[in-house]
């Protein structure tokens, strides 16, 4: 078993993904509404892969998404957290809430928690956001963040094809737009 970091917010645990969660998963994955700019709606099948690989990443890179727990009820929310396969544009801190959590600033909540580790723990001196143009409840959620569009980047195979931005901003900026 891997052990790794749990955070805290207000509302909110970040913890390592477990198994008991993958229920949780593959309905946050089959949701198509929600997958629309997560790389579409996935099979049970093709969710537990993605699962695992967020999952193991945490083995082979030192860090991935955490698993983003309600904390008044045990709830899975989301998937939140650095993120950076073989290939990335960047270090990124990316997100993704199931559509019953969505609207409830645990987006915000969560990727300040991840963002602050990501630069505090992590070391990392940049965060990105990969976000397609059109996705505009994220756009809202970077510039919430404080993060700028640095213009178009690319993502690699198999997620050549989309079209994304790199929403960003330094260490330094965002522990100046934090006041630390």
């Amino acid at each position: 078993m891997v052990t790794g970091p749990i955070l805290f917010t207000d509302r909110l645990i970040l913890r390592l993904p477990e198994p008991a969660d993958f229920e949780a998963y593959a309905a946050f994955a089959a949701d198509g509404e929600t997958m629309a700019h997560l790389g579409g709606a996935m099979s049970r099948a093709v969710a537990w892969r993605d699962f695992s690989v967020r999952a193991g990443a945490w083995m082979t890179r030192g860090f991935s998404m955490f698993s983003v727990i309600e904390r008044e009820t045990g709830a899975w929310v989301g998937r939140i957290g650095p993120w950076q396969p073989e290939g990335w544009p960047g270090t990124e801190v990316g997100w993704g809430v199931a559509s019953g959590f969505a609207g409830k600033g645990y987006a915000y909540e969560a990727a300040v928690a991840a963002i602050d580790y990501a630069f505090d723990r992590l070391g990392w001196s940049d965060v990105i956001h990969t976000i397609a143009p059109d996705n505009h409840r994220s756009i809202r959620l970077a510039e919430r963040l404080g993060s700028t569009n640095r213009g178009p980047t690319s993502l690699p195979p198999p997620l050549a094809d989309y079209r994304v931005d790199a929403w960003g901003q330094s260490a330094a900026e965002w522990r100046a737009r934090r006041g630390r």
